[in-house]
């Protein structure tokens, strides 16, 4: 399993939850090289009690090869009351140096994308791969969700593990919490007296124990149900290529099945809502992002080169050996 990180929110919680019992080989991967490797040397000293047997780190993907998962946490990030989905671009430009290294070592991993906003983010990181859908996954509302629970539950009275409820589309301020899924019996769900409305406010959680959580339903191809981040062209009637959060199967394909929950006319409303202002977003960025319909493969020796990222003056190209069906990134412009 390999992280590509930044410097906040309960990285080393997703690091000691996720590794323990799960994975054999933990590679960390982050530009601050020195803050890295100190990092890498406390888990390193910890291994015994997290039971992975290697832990290697460094600034640069090959230290991840061959992973089946691979974690990006790699964002920049938003301004105390600055919406995520002001930082489109410049984590679009993120991303597109940062997605092709992942392919060129780990074509066949799973990836699960962290950084926001994280729906449009796992649009982009599933374009510049060109891996399957299923196995480009946004951690979304699987947060939301358990705070949704854990808030009804706090008002109830009750266990959150008692409390059945989905908060669905955008992680972010339009997420819609769907009050007509709840099971809980009581006067006061879904009105304003419950305080359970106030969650779309809130800022500030920790993520590292829901990362963990998805981390090992794919890795323990547990199958459990998650609301995550995938595509949901079809649904619900919506007809453009986004990704918002539904309740989702993830195990060691990454997602195999989508749920879906009957809304009702407002909530499904909303979701389309979602649908069209993240679109209205993404068709902006359709030129930065070199479509799968743009592709006129390059032929030299036996090589088919697709442009994947990186600027006008170093493109990355995935070269497909045809003789060996070998998957690698180069940095270098198609005519050198």
């Amino acid at each position: 399993m390999a992280t590509l990180k930044d410097h906040c929110w309960g990285w080393l919680y997703i690091v000691n939850k996720s590794t323990k019992d799960l994975v054999d080989e933990l590679a960390l991967v982050d530009v601050m090289e020195d803050k890295l490797k100190g990092e890498m040397m406390d888990l390193q000293h910890g291994s015994l009690f997290l039971r992975t047997p290697k832990i290697v780190s460094g600034k640069d993907c090959n230290v991840t090869a061959n992973s089946k998962l691979v974690i990006i946490t790699a964002w920049v990030r938003e301004q105390e009351g600055e919406s995520r989905l002001n930082l489109v671009q410049p984590n679009v430009n993120t991303f597109k140096f940062i997605i092709p290294n992942v392919v060129k070592y780990s074509p066949n991993c799973n990836l699960l994308i962290i950084s926001n906003p994280v729906d449009i983010l796992t649009y982009v990181a599933w374009k510049i791969s060109g891996f399957p859908k299923n196995r480009v996954i946004g951690s979304g509302c699987n947060l939301d969700s358990a705070r949704f629970r854990y808030l009804m539950g706090e008002g109830l009275g009750v266990h959150p593990l008692s409390c059945h409820g989905w908060v669905l589309g955008e992680h972010g301020d339009s997420s819609v919490p769907v009050w007509s899924g709840g099971n809980i019996l009581h006067p006061d769900l879904g009105t304003d007296t419950d305080n359970a409305y106030e969650m779309i406010k809130l800022k500030g959680w920790d993520t590292g124990p829901s990362v963990a959580d998805l981390a090992e339903s794919i890795m323990k191809n547990l199958r459990r149900v998650h609301l995550i981040s995938t595509m949901i062209k079809g649904l619900y009637g919506i007809k453009d290529n986004v990704f918002l959060n539904v309740p989702c199967i993830l195990g060691q394909n990454g997602i195999s099945d989508l749920v879906k929950v009957t809304l009702t006319p407002e909530e499904e409303t909303c979701l389309k809502k979602n649908a069209v202002m993240l679109w209205g977003i993404q068709k902006d960025l359709r030129s930065a992002i070199l479509t799968s319909s743009d592709v006129r493969p390059f032929h030299c020796l036996g090589y088919n080169r697709i442009l994947v990222g990186g600027c006008a003056c170093c493109p990355f190209y995935l070269i497909c050996d045809q003789s060996s069906n070998i998957l690698r990134c180069t940095g270098k412009n198609i005519n050198s």
